[in-house]
């Protein structure tokens, strides 16, 4: 079922798909029972359903942001009157002051928050070791994303699944990478420009900027939000080594957290010292290496051994701390955690640099040139344009 109902209340610009109808409604204490016509339930709390009315007077229309405050009503509102229209709308009046709130079944059962519902909403991250990312690698032609919606949302969904994509046949021209990363949407600059160029050049102010070897790490730990996504795309590969290492630090985490549980709890819960200072800067930032969300799942890895501050912890931290450390980066040296890849003039490999670790091999310019260009688009911006892209091409939220 898709069947279009005249309804204008909507609190944003999603168009919801209507699949299931409300067909009776049971009335409780703090909360009321919606029975759907599949024989689903779902349970929905008076003040809830009062801070989620979309009427225009709640919601202004046009930039459907909220103008009503929760705080101005009771808190023990409940209806006077709870009817089903015949367009499947759900019609609550409020016994407070009479208001009249309008629920659109799809809104209402794509926010249904019991425990199924919900899970079924989660999307879990496709963590990945060696084996799994050298068959899943997800591989993107450029043309397509450059010119084809439909495409470049086929890569950004594999780009949030995953944390890494690689894209091929890009136009080696300088300056390329930025048209790709404005597909998705404006770029971050940082001390190290719009566009940053890793070659080895005199007086660098980062060893990315000299031959030598890289260690796993993430770039700009001595931030407080370090950047998303990490754009870098290969125009000139012709020196001796200086392949790209990366590692999923997902993985790693969630191989601590099943194995090593008391480094993994420390490495989680300790905060670490970054620091990136030259003549011209100076950052610094304080927090674990891996950041958990309200549920305790790791949503961000922060880590770079060469931009490490000296500790400054209570005594009885300092060992557990190394330990929890030296488990992950010994865990990330494993080669069944290890991607190995040789960029190639016109390959663009993209990762979230806020869950991929990445590295490289010292090269040798004798044997020829090596120049990359990139660039950092934040995780907030992928997030949204997969949104906006889903909305505007009208087909179902993976």
């Amino acid at each position: 079922m898709n069947q279009a109902i005249n309804i204008s209340e909507l609190p944003d610009f999603t168009p919801y798909k209507i699949e299931h109808l409300p067909v009776a409604v049971e009335l409780g204490s703090e909360l009321l029972t919606v029975i759907w016509n599949d024989d689903a339930n779902s349970e929905f709390h008076y003040l809830w359903l009062r801070d989620n009315c979309a009427c225009a007077g709640c919601v202004t229309p046009l930039s459907c942001e909220q103008v009503f405050e929760i705080c101005d009503v009771p808190l023990d509102i409940a209806p006077s009157k709870v009817t089903i229209a015949d367009d499947g709308r759900l019609l609550v009046t409020w016994d407070n002051d009479q208001h009249i709130s309008r629920f659109h079944p799809g809104w209402l059962r794509s926010h249904c928050y019991s425990v199924q519902a919900r899970a079924k909403r989660y999307q879990a991250p496709k963590i990945w070791d060696k084996a799994r990312i050298c068959e899943q690698l997800p591989l993107h032609q450029y043309e397509q994303v450059m010119q084809d919606d439909l495409a470049l949302l086929d890569w950004l969904r594999d780009q949030r699944d995953f944390g890494i994509a690689l894209i091929k046949g890009v136009d080696t021209s300088v300056g390329t990478v930025a048209k790709v990363a404005n597909r998705i949407s404006f770029i971050r600059e940082t001390n190290f420009g719009v566009l940053f160029d890793v070659k080895a050049k005199p007086n660098a102010n980062s060893a990315a900027y000299t031959t030598l070897r890289l260690p796993l790490h993430t770039d700009l730990p001595t931030r407080e939000l370090q950047p998303g996504l990490q754009f870098l795309h290969c125009l000139i590969n012709d020196a001796g080594g200086g392949e790209s290492r990366l590692v999923d630090g997902f993985k790693i985490a969630d191989h601590m957290r099943q194995h090593f549980p008391a480094e993994f709890k420390a490495l989680s819960t300790i905060a670490m010292e970054f620091r990136n200072t030259d003549k011209d800067s100076d950052y610094r930032f304080s927090g674990p290496a891996l950041v958990l969300d309200s549920k305790g799942d790791v949503v961000e890895i922060r880590l770079a051994n060469f931009l490490r501050g000296p500790l400054d912890l209570p005594a009885e931290q300092v060992i557990p701390f190394y330990r929890g450390y030296r488990c992950f980066m010994t865990l990330t040296r494993q080669a069944s955690f290890q991607f190995y890849y040789r960029l190639e003039p016109g390959d663009l490999v993209v990762f979230d640099n806020r869950r991929v670790l990445h590295a490289r091999n010292a090269f040798d310019l004798q044997q020829g040139e090596r120049h990359l260009q990139g660039c950092y688009v934040d995780r907030d911006e992928l997030m949204s344009r997969i949104r906006v892209l889903e909305r505007v091409i009208a087909i179902p939220i993976a």
